[in-house]
């Protein structure tokens, strides 16, 4: 718990992400707009300064004395026309080429004279105030350089303000977006955190599915994605208990048979009767071991449903393996059983462990109960192919089953005539059957044969047909 608390939550985590990028975009965008228009302005208040020097250098004379100096031609009056300015200081001077005073405030003069005509614009300490100011170099009437200073109050003042109305108003939008998205992502969050409390208050033998209340798509597919878990878990969990239930119930009548047995044989005394009960609790053994496997191949193929994947099977091969496996028992049981169909490569899209349990119950069941009750008994597997479908058929020769009985004879725990009448067996058999070709997308179909007998066709999908590489030889 202390680590869950430790992480930061997910509407944290978006608006950090949201609004750290958001933030830095706006200072990065905010410091490029105010560099470019502190850049202009800066060019708009030199420009003024530039023109200022051009007016002063433009009254430039030389004198008419003989030693024809330069001089300024500016009265005082005109002098305080060209230095009004309503909210800064104007100074200026007239240097020589040696950098000599001829007219304007002395001091005033740049570190070092270029030769450039180029104006020339710096930044200087004058009288303990800081001018910006430009250096211009005329070489008409003579060769002098004017110096325009002028303090730098307006524009710093100017700057300032267009620094403040620039970020001000955009911090006040960035706070109110983080209001806003916070807000947003706490409403979008908001059915996340209903299906979160849902499953955490969930009981654990409640799994009928989450409602949902959701906002997003993502929220949606979580939401079906549990659901869809739950459904699964519901499934197991039946299949378990119909499991458990089935053994519990079915395993009674046997155990109780063979209780029955041994209680009887301890009572007695002649060992002929001990061997004939002993024979009986074999029987009932037998009877109920049959019983588990079968139960158990029923829980194996609901748990299967989940995870099976078809791939392409030799379903010849299967049959010649099972009709092998079970000849041993037919003989003994005096039943001809063999196989037709089987001499030429046969494949279908299936699971090979599902075909072999198809084949093993429709075998054993023929065995069983499949058995002529005048003359020889036979029992054939068959295959047959047609352009669309793969034919799998076991028939017999016996009492078949009567007609109101073949739409029941696939469920669970219903047995034909020769079933009830030998006491043998639970019905499950031919369930097992139908649930394995379910799985493997088949189909199973019953009918009766003239003048007796049953058969059981399990119909594949066509998936093609190969020449097995003994059959090029020959």
């Amino acid at each position: 718990m202390t680590e869950i608390l430790r992480k930061p939550s997910l509407r944290n985590r978006l608006l950090r992400h949201v609004l750290l990028p958001l933030a830095v975009t706006w200072l990065m965008g905010s410091a490029l707009v105010v560099g470019i228009a502190s850049y202009f302005a800066q060019q708009a208040f030199d420009r003024s300064l530039l023109d200022d020097a051009y007016l002063v250098a433009s009254h430039v004379r030389r004198a008419v004395d003989a030693a024809g100096t330069l001089d300024l031609n500016l009265s005082a009056q005109e002098m305080s026309t060209v230095l009004f300015d309503q909210s800064e200081s104007l100074y200026f001077a007239v240097l020589g080429p040696t950098g000599n005073l001829l007219a304007g405030h002395a001091g005033l003069r740049p570190e070092q004279f270029n030769a450039t005509v180029k104006p020339q614009f710096a930044a200087m300490e004058y009288q303990g105030r800081m001018l910006r100011t430009v250096t211009i170099r005329r070489q008409e009437p003579g060769d002098f350089y004017v110096v325009m200073a002028q303090t730098t109050a307006s524009r710093d003042s100017l700057l300032q303000r267009l620094f403040t109305f620039s970020i001000v108003p955009q911090l006040l939008l960035l706070v109110l977006l983080a209001a806003w998205l916070q807000h947003a992502i706490e409403d979008d969050l908001t059915p996340l955190a209903d299906l979160e409390e849902a499953v955490g208050q969930r009981d654990a033998r409640d799994l009928t599915p989450v409602v949902v209340t959701a906002t997003t798509r993502d929220v949606q597919r979580l939401g079906q994605a549990i659901n869809a878990l739950l459904g699964r878990i519901a499934y197991s969990v039946q299949a378990q208990r119909e499991f458990s239930g089935n053994v519990a119930h079915e395993l009674r009548t046997p155990l109780a048979g063979i209780r029955a047995l041994a209680d009887y044989g301890l009572r007695q005394n002649e060992p002929h009767v001990w061997r004939e009960q002993l024979q009986g609790i074999a029987q009932s053994q037998e009877r109920a071991s049959h019983l588990v496997d079968q139960l158990l191949a029923l829980a194996l193929a609901d748990e299967a449903k989940q995870t099976l994947k078809n791939v392409p099977v030799s379903l010849d091969d299967l049959v010649g393996e099972s009709v092998l496996r079970f000849l041993s028992r037919a003989d003994a049981a005096k039943v001809d059983l063999g196989a037709k169909g089987i001499d030429h490569a046969v494949t279908v899209l299936g699971n090979a462990a599902l075909i072999e349990g198809i084949l093993n119950n429709l075998i054993d069941n023929a065995l069983r109960y499949g058995r002529a009750t005048e003359g020889a008994s036979h029992i054939t597997v068959s295959l047959e192919q047609t352009y669309q479908n793969v034919t799998l058929s076991v028939i017999d020769n016996g009492v078949g089953v009567a007609a109101h009985k073949l739409t029941q004879i696939s469920q669970r725990w219903v047995q034909g005539a020769s079933g009830e009448a030998l006491k043998a067996g639970m019905g499950l058999g031919l369930a097992i059957v139908g649930t394995y070709a379910k799985l493997l997308g088949a189909q199973v179909e019953f009918k009766t044969v003239a003048p007796k007998g049953f058969c059981v066709s399990v119909v594949f999908p066509q998936l093609h047909v190969a020449i097995k590489p003994e059959d090029a030889k020959s």
